[in-house]
């Protein structure tokens, strides 16, 4: 044995230090990566032609292995570091020989390439990637971030550590946007720091919270981050569950586990939205309090009012407060009584099939063990009571299509048991009436005429939906009779937008935050996948990019403002109209409605194109397209070439040796714990893409292989992976920064200022691990 090592160690370290040499010489990435693999497998083969590199296997023919498989146990359980004590053998690390393992290696690279790269069921996903980058980078070329960072300033600055805080809450603002970590820190680090320093604030406390916020990206949807890890742990979790059922006895993992062993990205989202607000209140309250212990360090600064108008606390607190909120609990109270709610009367023509047992009982004795000792035994005794109800009925219930008496009698119900109002109008009165407040809060010395027109308005069609509008009248009519009070509403909505916009706060933070409602909002709300949503986030992102420029350029931006409400017109219409136009019978008002919304679709095609002519004209489309190419060709590059490289690890042994060595740890919870400090170590050298691609795939059938919840577990990840970014001597926030900082701000500065807030992930992990639910209640919540 090679300096007393195993072959197979011996291989994980010359693989470690061709990655770590490929990523110290200077050379791409992306490119650094499969150099790194092909290098290690060309020393590895070598040494092991000249007889080097030997590893210890057990024997599997000696007796005391025969013992331990009567007994019970099954092949893949029995390793060398459970059970220390068998019997070796020495034999290569290349069994069959380097050629053949090099034959398998070129064979299976193209197969991985085809599956998970250009045509695999994660393709669709991995199209979201490309989409977000476009949307982060237009937006940062719109220079949303320099109006947030001024505009956060005035809001916060009169705080103790005010300039730090609204660091953070644009971080957190342009993470949910962008979620581009490079753009961000730099950008932030050019307007924020400078301002910062000026004011006498700690170099360390502004090169801190400046680059732990522009890291706030990889963790709050949408995040790319999430994305490759979510694709990655999908199939992980699902493979490394049917082997686990496979194990104890049962056929699949849908039998044991009694639900389907699936992932989505859609539902991480959700289950990270929590977690990324979490930490960026943790980054806030350290800077308060940063600031309220060193007020010399991080002073309050007043830097002007966002708003001309002078406002009175209690008129401030009624119209930002107390009205806001009345409305809403106003809304939550009614739908609770049943006077807001669904006027949905579509019934299904087929009856529902009867319900099946909670778990399946038809399984092995091995199996019903696991089971049991997995569920319960009074999970089990109710499974086999339901499934004994089920066999004395005759079997499940199977669905059959209802009978014209039928079908109108449940038709009846559901019409009398509908509610007066519908949510869907319900909810677009309160979006105007907080619209109305809010402009009355933010001008209480305005006419407030129009504003009473608009409530009025919202009033009577309240009060048309209650007694004119029936859950079975057409949506046609319903239209003709909210004509009247729509048009009062528009009057008041649109005087009350000309005082919003006036209010630079409101100006600034209103536009994004549309995107992110609808592009977060369609994602968390279980509406589509993320792939269709990060397209729609990069068409309002160009389309908001281009708005700003022609503002800027001192044109008009109505074009872009008329195509925004074309496509909600056409959203409107077609959720509230039957669009098919290829049926028997088409009603005129559906055919009409089917002609709106094809003239708004094409009215929003062509304001799109238009949008990319604006920024192609003024010189910031191509570079917005070649960023993108050049970032969305970096990952899947590294993708690619993480692929070589852990073909080259499996084909020496060294992802079954490390396995081996995690399973052999009697408690799971032990095995995370060390490969969170692994994820930790390895993010001081390594970026998060190669932690993604080449480190999770090997540690992934066993953490995803237990009975921890997957979310938590690639949310734990998540935040893990976030420190690399702050990490010495590789974080890239650490280069961003230094990049752009004034000589003033030397390296050690940043150094020290990121340890606290390093720190603080380190606390937001443990408090993840307390409180897991933080990770799963809006997944569970929006589930059921």
């Amino acid at each position: 044995m090679l300096f007393g090592l195993d072959g197979v160690e011996i291989g994980l370290i010359i693989v470690f230090l061709c990655l770590f040499g490929g990523i110290l010489s200077g050379f791409p990435v992306a490119f650094a990566i499969g150099g790194a693999g092909i290098i290690s497998f060309a020393i590895i083969a070598a040494l092991d032609s000249g007889g080097l590199l030997i590893h210890q296997a057990i024997d599997t023919g000696s007796a005391e292995y025969a013992a331990l498989l009567a007994e019970g146990l099954k092949p893949e359980t029995i390793s060398m570091f459970r059970y220390p004590d068998l019997p070796r053998m020495a034999e290569p690390v290349f069994v069959q020989g380097w050629e053949v393992a090099l034959d398998r290696n070129v064979s299976f690279i193209v197969n991985r390439i085809n599956e998970r790269v250009l045509a695999g069921a994660s393709i669709e996903t991995l199209l979201a990637v490309l989409m977000f980058v476009l949307m982060g980078i237009t937006l940062e070329r719109s220079k949303i971030a320099n109006d947030l960072l001024t505009t956060m300033a005035r809001v916060f600055g009169p705080l103790p550590g005010g300039l730090a805080v609204s660091v953070v809450v644009v971080g957190a603002f342009l993470a949910a946007s962008t979620g581009i970590v490079g753009a961000t820190v730099v950008t932030m680090g050019l307007l924020s720091l400078p301002t910062m320093l000026k004011n006498n604030y700690s170099p360390e406390l502004a090169t801190g919270v400046i680059a732990a916020s522009g890291t706030l990206g990889q963790i709050i949807p949408p995040s790319i981050v999430i994305v490759l890890l979510g694709t990655l742990a999908g199939d992980l979790y699902s493979a490394a569950q049917e082997a686990r059922a496979q194990e104890v006895g049962c056929s699949d993992a849908l039998t044991y586990l009694g639900e389907p062993a699936v992932v989505s990205v859609g539902t991480l989202f959700q289950a990270a939205l929590l977690p990324g607000i979490m930490l960026a209140l943790l980054y806030a309250l350290y800077a308060f309090g940063y600031a309220v212990l060193n007020p010399s360090k991080a002073p309050a600064v007043e830097l002007g009012a966002a708003n001309g108008e002078p406002i009175r606390r209690s008129e401030a607190l009624t119209w930002f407060l107390f009205a806001p909120i009345g409305l809403i609990v106003g809304l939550i109270l009614l739908m609770q009584v049943n006077v807001i709610g669904s006027q949905n009367f579509q019934v299904d023509s087929f009856s529902d099939a009867g319900e099946t047992a909670s778990l399946r009982t038809n399984v092995s004795e091995q199996c019903q063990g696991a089971m049991i000792e997995l569920h319960g035994e009074e999970a089990w005794t109710t499974a086999l009571a339901e499934q004994e109800v089920i066999d004395a009925a005759g079997g499940v219930a199977q669905s059959v299509k209802l009978t014209e008496e039928e079908l109108a009698a449940a038709i009846e119900t559901k019409v009398a048991a509908a509610a007066p109002i519908g949510t869907g109008i319900a909810v677009g009165l309160l979006l105007i009436s907080l619209m109305i407040v809010v402009a009355r809060g933010v001008s209480p010395t305005a006419n407030p005429v129009p504003l009473i027109v608009g409530v009025g308005g919202i009033l009577l069609a309240m009060l048309v939906d209650t007694l004119l509008i029936a859950p079975t009248t057409s949506p046609g009519t319903t239209f003709l009779l909210l004509l009247a009070p729509l048009g009062l509403m528009l009057y008041g909505a649109k005087y009350a937008a000309g005082i919003l916009g006036r209010n630079d706060l409101i100006r600034v933070v209103f536009p994004p935050l549309v995107l992110i409602v609808a592009v977060l909002g369609s994602i968390l709300g279980g509406i589509t996948n993320p792939t269709p949503a990060a397209a729609l986030g990069a068409g309002g992102a160009i389309m908001l990019a281009a708005y700003r420029k022609l503002q800027d350029e001192g044109r008009s931006g109505r074009m872009v403002i008329l195509t925004t409400f074309a496509i909600i017109i056409m959203i409107l219409v077609g959720v509230n109209f039957d669009l098919r136009v290829n049926i028997e019978v088409v009603s005129f008002e559906n055919t009409l409605a089917f002609i709106v919304a094809q003239a708004a679709y094409l009215f929003a095609m062509f304001g799109l194109f238009f949008a990319c002519y604006v920024l192609w004209n003024y010189g910031v489309l191509s570079p917005v397209v070649r960023e993108t190419a050049k970032v969305t060709s970096m990952v899947f590059t590294i993708l690619i070439g993480s692929q070589l490289l852990n073909l080259v690890v499996i084909s020496f042994g060294g992802e079954h040796y490390i396995q081996q060595f995690l399973k052999s740890f009697d408690s799971e919870l032990q095995v995370f714990i060390i490969v969170m400090l692994v994820l930790f170590v390895l993010g001081f050298v390594l970026d998060f893409l190669e932690i993604i691609y080449i480190v999770i795939p090997i540690v992934g059938p066993v953490i995803y292989g237990g009975t921890m919840d997957p979310k938590w577990v690639t949310i734990m990840i998540a935040v893990n992976l976030q420190t690399s970014f702050l990490t010495p001597p590789f974080g890239f926030a650490l280069f961003y920064l230094r990049g752009v900082a004034p000589k003033e701000v030397t390296t050690g500065h940043i150094y020290r200022g990121i340890i606290p807030f390093v720190l603080i992930q380190v606390m937001a992990l443990g408090l993840l691990a307390l409180f897991p639910s933080v990770v799963t209640i809006l997944p569970n919540l929006i589930g059921n």
